[in-house]
């Protein structure tokens, strides 16, 4: 018969044996404690462009065009003032491409802490030679209170996207 001393050596290794076998498990798994992984970084999964610099947000930019030489701005417009609205003032050409006419359309208002869609509240139609499918087109968003943000805005195509149901100007 087995000694008292074996049997009990016997059992707390049979015990020890899953807490070592999942400490094992864990340092070889591959885990890496690395702060500077992509998924601790910022991401964009939108076509547009990001600005958040101001008081109000300027959040997925984008031309939406059917054809080249005219389209629609689209972006979402978020207000970071919890207290007081603000309005879209305009939208213009910036820099090299100021020679872009935009002409407005739809609600303007962004409530105190809330948002302004550009693609479901109006037509704000962009005409110019630079609007063409694939290219950045430089806008500038002016506000009432907050101050203007401008962007490089991406030129997308309608067709067989995500845009496709977006309202563009009509032809000229």
């Amino acid at each position: 018969m087995a000694s008292t001393t074996t049997l009990l050596a016997v059992n707390v290794r049979r015990r020890l044996a899953p807490a070592v076998l999942l400490l094992a498990a864990a340092g070889l798994s591959g885990c890496d404690v690395n702060f500077d992984a992509q998924t601790d970084q910022v991401y964009n999964p939108g076509v547009g462009v990001n600005e958040q610099s101001g008081s109000v947000d300027v959040l997925n930019a984008l031309v939406v065009s059917g054809t080249e030489g005219s389209g629609t701005v689209v972006a979402t417009l978020v207000n970071n003032d919890e207290v007081t609205a603000d309005a879209l003032q305009g939208i213009a050409g910036a820099e090299e491409d100021a020679s872009l006419k935009v002409t407005p359309g739809g609600p303007t208002a962004i409530p105190n802490g809330g948002v302004l869609n550009l693609a479901e509240a109006g037509r704000n139609f962009v005409q110019g030679e630079q609007v063409v499918p694939g290219d950045l087109v430089t806008l500038t968003f002016t506000f009432q209170r907050g101050e203007a943000i401008t962007v490089d805005a991406p030129v997308v195509d309608t067709a067989g996207s995500t845009y496709a149901g977006v309202t563009l100007p009509p032809p000229s």
